[in-house]
């Protein structure tokens, strides 16, 4: 079946070859070290909130602000006078090892700021700030092409004007793109342990270069959306909610760092997609095999940093994981499934899920009530059914 017809149909989808998680030789579809042009000319750009205060960093810069040590408070000594981003490699491979930050991360020194990092305007690239691309070979002419944004902190939301809760030092934010025969058929985005998965024909694009999908990262948690506005989480009635707009344009391809990954090894780009900085990957080291934390630990209960919700909520977590523990090998584009998602579904979406709210650009899922009048009708049955069941089955159809 032609490829175009797919992509019409995504119910075709089920006619294409299987996805491997570790191709036999046989399998393969790339060379290690091959990153197909065809992943950047695809790539997803970012759309940054317009006052965003904690902006992309470079992980080699930012990793010169710490320590190691054990979640026992153990410092590993080899970080005690200084470390790089290549000495993450020489650590032990032991998950329970927290980066730890040399100075009070709580004033907002530079390096958590990222103050200077805004993208150009011309070209969308970020100076000082390298996305990782990690490029995996799914067998039988898949490839998933991941991208990979780091963050120096995670501002978390409030809850009933309270907060912000849920920060931690270090984000490492992603988006998948997900090609058979070089064409990418599935986009999915990273937001607050799940995301949302997209069929790519339908996604925005990019006006002046058209294959970019277009993707928009939520002020302070940078969680990534599909659409501008306001979009509720994991409780219902907006109680938690990220905020998205058209900030500046952020273009990951003009400047990251490049591997591909067979589930055990990393190999640096060898193919020449990123000609202007190539040579770094071999420099920073085997940093990917580090299975620690990108932060600081959870601050102790007695720290008057720390502060705890109503709802149970801490203001300071842990720091998250890095990339090669986002489940990179997995055979669905969704990374993991949330807690109330017993069935483990990922839902690939045909229609763009809007954001709500005043910014909002497009229709929610309480569309259905659009031309009932008058307002404060249709806005009370918004407001009863949002996050509820009839809502729910809305979307679905809709989606």
């Amino acid at each position: 079946m032609k490829i175009e017809n797919i992509l019409r149909s995504p119910t075709n989808f089920k006619h294409l070859p299987p996805i491997v998680s570790m191709p036999k030789k046989d399998q393969r579809t790339i060379a290690d070290g091959e990153i197909p042009h065809y992943v950047i000319d695809y790539a997803p750009l970012v759309h940054l909130y317009s006052e965003e205060r904690y902006l992309p960093y470079d992980i080699n810069k930012f990793v010169t602000n710490f320590h190691a040590e054990y979640q026992n408070g153990t410092v590993l000594e080899e970080t005690r006078d200084g470390m790089n981003i290549s000495t993450l490699s020489k650590l032990p491979k032991r998950r329970d090892i927290f980066l730890t930050s040399n100075s009070d991360f709580d004033a907002d020194p530079e390096w958590i700021t990222g103050v200077h990092n805004t993208p150009n305007l011309i070209n969308g690239e970020i100076k000082d700030a390298p996305a990782t691309l990690i490029v995996v070979d799914k067998g039988n002419g898949w490839v998933d092409a991941y991208w990979f944004y780091f963050y120096s902190f995670n501002l978390g939301p409030f809850v009933m004007g309270s907060g912000p809760y849920g920060n931690h030092v270090g984000d490492w934010e992603h988006s998948l793109v997900r090609y058979h025969n070089g064409i990418p058929i599935i986009v999915w985005m990273s937001a607050h342990g799940g995301g949302g998965a997209y069929y790519y024909h339908n996604l925005e694009k990019y006006s002046l270069q058209p294959r970019h999908p277009v993707i928009f990262s939520a002020r302070g948690t940078h969680a990534n959306y599909v659409s501008v506005g306001q979009h509720p989480h994991d409780l219902p009635y907006g109680i938690l909610s990220d905020f998205t707009d058209r900030g500046a344009l952020w273009n990951p391809t003009k400047n990251y760092l490049g591997y591909t990954y067979d589930g055990q090894f990393a190999y640096p780009v060898e193919t020449n997609t990123n000609a202007k900085h190539i040579g770094r990957e071999e420099e920073y080291g085997n940093w990917l095999s580090f299975p620690g934390h990108w932060g600081d630990r959870q601050l102790p209960d007695d720290d008057k940093r720390q502060t705890k919700s109503f709802i149970g909520g801490y203001k300071y977590l842990n720091g998250p994981s890095g990339p090669l523990m986002k489940n990179v090998l997995r055979l669905s584009p969704c990374e993991r499934a949330k807690w109330w998602n017993f069935w483990n579904g990922c839902n690939v979406r045909q229609n763009i899920k809007w954001g709500i709210g005043v910014e909002s650009e497009g229709y929610n899922c309480g569309n259905a009530f659009s031309k009932i009048k008058p307002k404060w009708l249709r806005k009370l049955l918004l407001n009863v059914t949002w996050g509820g069941g009839y809502c729910f089955v809305v979307d679905l159809i809709s989606g």
